[in-house]
């Protein structure tokens, strides 16, 4: 591919050199420096000028860490006199801070869309945000994907005769019923009500999950507060066996064993939006590549087709 030049940040360089190889472009080096007075810079190392950039960074922890970097990177592009700035946000961490749910509270998915607009960005090209009304919050085109296809491929390889999708809770219930459709069963949703970040309760499931292989879908997992209750709930039901999918494993503060240890549970699915140590995995995760629809995307977009239609 022509005039098109791709960097990534320090976050997940792994994902960024395999959306390169389906592109059959070079992943460009960047070099971050830390001064004494731990500030940070950074230098694409590759000419930029009137060149369709493109910047890969999932905002993963350390996130305000990878966040500057981000914004340096745009920032360094934009002083290079890229032609167009796409930022690849794999996963946008502050997409869950979304609205004002308490008196005097930040909403961090509205000031960071303004911080990446400000420092540059032309575009934005992200991954199952949190929450629709996120892609409201930028002020520049945003082209939102979803891993539900890559998902769905995986769970066709098993027997679904008897499967039901059930979101942990009706904030993400369309997307379920979506995932539902592909798959061909029905679906379910717990009704939730979130008191802190780690402390949910579930007070019922609304549909029929009962001797039934239940696939429980979420857009991301951290800590896994939510699927541990609702696992709970499911259990009361006698369903049949348990698989967990999500787009983005963070899998935070051991979750990835509480999990995995829970009775039913026979398999987690998550795409590598976000970087999974190999220290941290376990026998029952199965990671999905989302590489090859991010370069689809990177190449619509370069090529000034159309994004949308590859969810056609």
């Amino acid at each position: 591919m022509r005039d098109i030049a791709v960097f990534s940040g320090s976050a997940h360089p792994v994902l960024a050199a395999e959306i390169c190889a389906h592109l059959h472009v070079p992943l460009h080096p960047v070099r971050v420096s830390r001064f004494a007075n731990d500030c940070l810079e950074v230098q694409l190392q590759a000419n930029c000028r009137e060149r369709d950039v493109f910047l890969i960074q999932p905002l993963v922890p350390p996130v305000q860490e990878h966040l500057v970097e981000l914004l340096l990177m745009i920032d360094a592009a934009r002083g290079a006199s890229a032609a167009r700035i796409t930022v690849v946000l794999p996963h946008y961490a502050y997409a869950r801070s979304d609205k004002k749910d308490a008196p005097r509270i930040s909403i961090g998915g509205r000031l960071v869309a303004d911080l990446l607009t400000s420092a540059g960005a032309h575009r934005v090209l992200a991954m199952t945000l949190h929450s629709p009304q996120v892609h409201g919050f930028f002020s520049v085109p945003v082209d939102h994907l979803h891993a539900l296809r890559e998902l769905a491929a995986h769970f066709k390889g098993h027997d679904l005769g008897n499967a039901v999708v059930v979101s942990p809770d009706l904030g993400n219930a369309k997307e379920a019923a979506a995932f539902a459709r592909m798959l061909g069963t029905p679906v379910a949703a717990g009704a939730k009500q979130r008191f802190s970040d780690d402390r949910v309760q579930i007070s019922t499931i609304i549909g029929d999950v009962t001797d039934r292989d239940v696939i429980v879908l979420d857009d991301e997992i951290a800590k896994g507060s939510t699927v541990i209750e609702l696992i709970s709930h499911l259990r009361e039901r006698r369903v049949r066996s348990i698989r967990l999918a999500c787009t983005h494993g963070l899998f935070s503060s051991g979750a990835l064993e509480r999990l995995s240890g829970q009775e039913g549970v026979l398999e987690i699915v998550c795409t590598n939006t976000v970087p999974i140590p190999a220290e941290k995995r376990v026998p029952k995760l199965e990671v999905l590549s989302v590489a090859p629809a991010l370069a689809e995307a990177m190449r619509r977009i370069h090529n000034g087709e159309s994004v949308s239609a590859l969810f056609a």
